[in-house]
């Protein structure tokens, strides 16, 4: 591939020429400890893509959240969530595809094939729990036993998620004694708390929320959310918690949640790395009016704004995610069409998406499609190189195969310059279309990743 030449930078210049291995003196020691300490300060800056303002979540009745410290990594901040729900809810779930997912994960969807109830939700931040073997089931095992003790509920009925360093043993004692603060700190207004408490590498906190009509009542759905490094599907390295007053069997509920998840969780990249810990969970805590037919298919017509509210708020909460990728500066959208099928499209996007050389030239502000091109012939889906056509920003760069006649690259160059990217791509050979969200790849990332457990 061609590659333009550039001037090297100063450091990569000096590390280009490394000198012999010498004792450091005294002034250098100090010296290196204060780079160190302004890596860590610079890691909690919040991202230039976060949202301007955000949104307030409504308190949804017989819902309480209450979060703790328990120092299981972070010092002097809460690390510990706790969901409590009312009795009669139903719960769905959707979980990491991860070979080696986690003890956390492993449980939940033993919850939800038990019957789809939920009372108590346990969230901890700073150690996923994840490749701990036995240790790690003991811990999940004595946080249900806690949870179901305090919320007088069946240890089924609880559902447990961890976030953090993957392969350190996640003793039980502080995420119980977490647990229990949060109990008693639980209130119904204590969402944008639950938001913060949940997060790892996160630089803001996610929320939504949503108002939808089912038949002539108004419902409210709530979630929340974190992730921000190894995102990835199915789904990405995040917690999602999704609460709604709305009267919806366990089973219909499922179906939204899959149908929902599809387009939103499951069509985001940070880093094309699946966790072991993705986890998003959906509760409906009412109960249908007397007399009212309850749901028995995701297709019954009174379910359609719900659906629409739905998944636009999962939607809103994967944007987050993505917007807050690890050392982001570009929000990247990717659409594929002319494709066989939604999953070749899918497929193609995603290989440009997860590509590094296109996230870097991106990151660079650089308008060189040949990266898109190759990205796409690299896919493995059917493509027909002399009909490919490319968009930019609106602004076509190459048809049939070749650059358009006259390309100037000047108004595509200031489109790379924004925020928000904008990425078009007709392979010319069918008719099916998909899109999935991305985000650029900074020295920022690596800097974050190679201090994660220090």
């Amino acid at each position: 591939m061609a590659r333009t030449t550039k001037t090297k930078p100063k450091a990569q210049a000096k590390a280009a020429k490394p000198k012999a291995v010498a004792k450091p003196k005294k002034p250098a020691v100090k010296q290196a400890a204060k780079a160190k300490a302004g890596a860590k300060k610079a890691e909690h800056k919040v991202s230039p893509l976060a949202p301007k303002r955000y949104q307030k979540l409504p308190p949804i009745a017989g819902v309480t959240l209450g979060t703790a410290a328990a120092g299981i990594k972070y010092k002097g901040r809460d690390d510990v969530l706790v969901i409590r729900l009312p009795e009669g809810t139903a719960a769905a779930g959707v979980f990491t595809t991860s070979k080696t997912a986690s003890a956390p994960v492993e449980w939940c969807r033993a919850s939800i094939a038990h019957g789809g109830k939920g009372r108590v939700v346990v969230v901890n931040s700073g150690n996923s729990n994840a490749f701990t073997g036995k240790a790690g089931e003991a811990t999940v095992a004595a946080t249900a036993r806690a949870a179901a003790a305090a919320a007088g509920c069946d240890e089924h009925e609880v559902y447990i998620a961890s976030t953090g360093v993957i392969g350190q043993l996640l003793p039980p004692e502080p995420v119980i004694a977490g647990l229990e603060a949060g109990l008693k700190a639980a209130a119904p207004d204590q969402w944008d708390k639950a938001a913060r408490a949940i997060m790892t590498t996160d630089t803001y906190r996610k929320l939504a929320t949503r108002e939808a009509r089912i038949g002539g009542r108004t419902v409210t759905i709530n979630g929340i959310a974190k992730g921000s490094g190894m995102i990835a599907p199915d789904l990405a390295t995040m917690l999602v918690f999704i609460v709604t007053d709305a009267a919806i069997p366990a089973q219909v509920l499922q179906t939204l949640l899959l149908l929902g998840t599809q387009d939103s969780f499951n069509a985001i990249t940070v880093d094309s790395d699946t966790s072991t810990s993705d986890t998003v969970l959906l509760f409906a805590t009412g109960k249908p009016r007397k007399g009212e037919a309850p749901f028995t298919s995701a297709d019954d017509p009174r379910l359609k704004d719900f659906r629409r509210k739905l998944d636009e708020l999962m939607l809103d909460l994967a944007h987050q995610v993505v917007r807050d990728g690890e050392g982001a500066s570009k929000f990247i959208r990717i659409s594929v069409s002319g494709a066989e099928t939604y999953h070749a499209a899918r497929s193609i996007g995603m290989a440009i998406a997860n590509s590094p050389l296109v996230k870097t030239a991106i990151a660079g502000e650089d308008a060189n499609w040949g990266r898109i091109v190759m990205a796409v012939g690299k896919s493995g889906e059917a493509a027909d190189r002399d009909r490919l056509a490319i968009r930019m920003g609106g602004i076509d760069v190459a048809k049939n195969g070749v650059a358009v006649p006259g390309y100037d690259e000047a108004p595509v160059a200031r489109h790379m310059k924004g925020e928000d990217i904008d990425i078009e791509v007709d392979v010319g050979v069918g008719h099916a279309s998909a899109t999935v969200w991305t985000c650029d790849l900074t020295y920022d990332y690596i800097r974050i990743n190679a201090d994660y457990r220090s």
